[in-house]
């Protein structure tokens, strides 16, 4: 299939425009990548993403689809190629609901557990735990989540674990995870960083330090001023 107009618009320190990079990448599709500034949002985003105005935004012949879950499932379907998604209905299945799961229970919390303070990090951080053990548990000895010597579409869905979270232990002065309690995602996470395609798709990890340590008092007072 042809790959001309195929565009992605991203940001560099955004985990949902890499897992569609990731992809599309591991499946030998070209791509032009478009930078955003997501604090001063260019028209052409405004309108290729009028719903949610956020990235990443992807571009096919014309057609527009945002939201990284579903692109990622529109490539999959797409280019058949190397494919990310397991055949077997249970397994897809399997893997998006551990996608989500993660998203929704494991992304948020270790996210705030970066910019917050006292009880709400803890509270943070014990529920970035919990989530973790959950995804622990999904290996059970595997090279990757799909269970094959390969990534998959769950590797891409939760592949921020392996670089994004380590940046925000940094960031946040937390420790989360820990090789001796997690050894399996710790094995992964080594394995799954020096693949080719994703360790030579990495945003630099001083500017990422730069990025997440300037933003943090900003949503620190959003936040804390939401609750008050």
């Amino acid at each position: 299939m042809a790959t001309e107009g195929i565009k992605l618009l991203g940001f560099f320190a955004s985990p949902f425009v890499f897992r569609v990079e990731w992809a599309l990448k591991l499946k030998g599709v070209e791509f032009e990548y478009i930078e955003e500034d997501i604090f001063n949002k260019t028209n052409r985003l405004l309108e290729l993403n009028p719903v949610h105005k956020k990235v990443p935004v992807f571009v096919h012949d014309q057609k527009v689809i945002a939201e990284s879950f579903v692109i990622l499932e529109y490539i999959d379907e797409t280019w058949k190629q190397n494919p990310l998604l397991p055949q077997d209905p249970y397994q897809r299945a399997m893997a998006r609901f551990w996608a989500r799961f993660a998203e929704e229970k494991l992304l948020f919390a270790a996210w705030t557990s970066m910019w917050s303070k006292g009880e709400q990090k803890e509270r943070a951080e014990k529920e970035t735990l919990e989530a973790l053990e959950k995804i622990e548990e999904q290996l059970n000895g595997k090279k990757y989540f799909g269970g094959d010597d390969k990534i998959g579409y769950l590797d891409i869905a939760i592949g921020w674990i392996s670089y994004w979270l380590p940046i925000w232990e940094e960031v946040g002065s937390f420790e989360i995870l820990d090789p001796k309690k997690f050894p399996g995602i710790s094995a992964w996470k080594t394995r799954f960083l020096d693949h080719p395609v994703i360790r030579d798709s990495l945003p630099p990890r001083d500017k990422m330090l730069e990025y997440f340590h300037k933003r943090c008092p900003e949503w620190y007072s959003h936040f804390d001023s939401l609750g008050k």
